[in-house]
């Protein structure tokens, strides 16, 4: 077992998958089902060694600070925006995301939001809830033989690309890294040339410093005339205010979103957007990962990483921490988990402590990210307390936990 003798708290109402995952930990757990208000959240998380949150939580520098006992973060969705992953790492904080595990149901409701959007479903409804029979082919178009447009050719992207090409569309993909186009995708190496070619553009990138308005008015009028835009991506690649003038104007046929710039913390909040009331948008408050499969295989994939991580110290598939795995320890061995700051002679510092301890170290891996390094040291059993005491004296020690039976 770890040393660690603090709770895990899941916030959010995460799949009860994560709790299977996460009892082989051996500590305390508790849930709360919805967002825990900022003020709130150091009392949440007093005495907590695991936090799991979705996307509406936000762990700034200060919260994470007054978290003492906190080793690890576990985001049950793709993103990790909502966390200072540069003022975890300062902690030495693991933080853990699932990237895959909603990829299929993003893409699948992006295939059905494309088809609704080209039929002109959301007219339709909203006609026929109203009592109006609108029985009409105008603007009602198949999606075989339309070009999708795909910004951003990773997993969701790619995973796109196939089930439109199923569909008999054909796809052309746009994106900063050079991809191995799927079927019969084609590359385009210019944004603006997609754009002006597709049909339906469908937006799959991260939040980044380059993808925030990335979409803005030059964009939208780059595209075609009628054309539709998809964005199940981030809130804060597309301008809604010039989306909505483009709408509006009829330089777009529709739009669909599913996320936003500012999203309600809670059901309670109302929704305010320029897109509403503009019958031919499809609006969904960020759903795109909201399927039952889609959330039990995140829970189980981050829920697995966190209890990897407090049991081995892994973070090989961590997003702000240097990549170190070491095999399962061996029988009759203690693990040392240490991260410092990048600077000469602290191993040799960490060497000479053990020595003088009679301590034998059996097996050692280090690994350095900007300021910060992560060593990990198999040794032969000793008393915990009496390592903690030698790595407090070293003054670069940031943070240090032993790993033993």
């Amino acid at each position: 077992m770890s040393n660690d003798t603090g709770s895990i708290v899941l916030l959010e109402g995460i799949h009860p998958a994560a709790e299977e995952m996460l009892a082989k930990t051996g500590l305390p757990l508790k849930r709360i089902e919805g967002a825990v208000d900022h003020d709130r959240l150091p009392e949440v998380l007093e005495g907590a060694s695991i936090l799991g949150i979705r996307s509406r939580t936000q762990l700034d520098e200060t919260i994470i600070q007054r978290a003492e006992n906190l080793v690890a973060i576990g985001c049950f969705c793709i993103g990790t925006n909502q966390v200072d992953l540069e003022a975890a790492a300062r902690r030495g904080v693991a933080v853990f995301n699932a990237p895959f595990s909603n990829t299929r149901s993003v893409a699948e409701l992006t295939i059905a939001e494309i088809i609704m959007l080209m039929r002109r479903i959301p007219q339709r409804s909203s006609d026929m809830h109203v009592g109006r029979w609108q029985k009409s082919v105008v603007g009602s178009r198949e999606v075989r033989g339309r070009t999708l447009g795909i910004v951003g050719y990773g997993h969701i992207g790619s995973q796109l690309s196939i089930l439109a090409e199923g569909l008999g569309m054909r796809v052309v993909y746009h994106d900063i890294i050079e991809k191995l186009p799927l079927g019969n995708a084609i590359a385009r190496d210019d944004l603006h040339a997609l754009l002006s070619e597709s049909d339906v553009v469908s937006l799959h990138v991260p939040a980044t410093a380059m993808t925030a308005g990335m979409m803005g008015a030059a964009e939208l009028e780059a595209m075609k005339d009628g054309a539709f835009l998809v964005n199940n991506a981030r809130g804060n690649v597309v301008d809604i205010d010039a989306l909505a003038k483009a709408v509006e104007s009829g330089k777009l046929g529709g739009a669909a979103v599913d996320v936003f710039p500012e999203e309600p913390r809670s059901g309670t909040s109302e929704f305010q957007s320029p897109l509403r009331g503009l019958e031919n948008v499809l609006l969904t408050p960020h759903i795109g990962g909201s399927t039952r499969e889609a959330q039990s295989a995140i829970a189980r994939e981050v829920g697995t990483k966190l209890a990897r991580y407090l049991k081995e110290g892994a973070t090989g598939t961590a997003v702000n921490l240097p990549a170190v795995d070491l095999p399962p320890r061996q029988e009759n061995q203690q693990r040392i988990l240490h991260f410092h700051h990048n600077v000469p002679g602290v191993l040799s510092r960490m060497h000479t402590a053990l020595a003088g301890l009679g301590v034998n170290i059996n097996a050692e891996y280090l690994q350095s990210q900007g300021e910060l390094s992560y060593v990990i040291l198999d040794v032969d059993p000793i008393d915990p307390e009496t390592i903690h005491q030698e790595l407090k004296r070293i003054p670069e020690t940031i943070r240090f936990r032993t790993i033993s039976d």
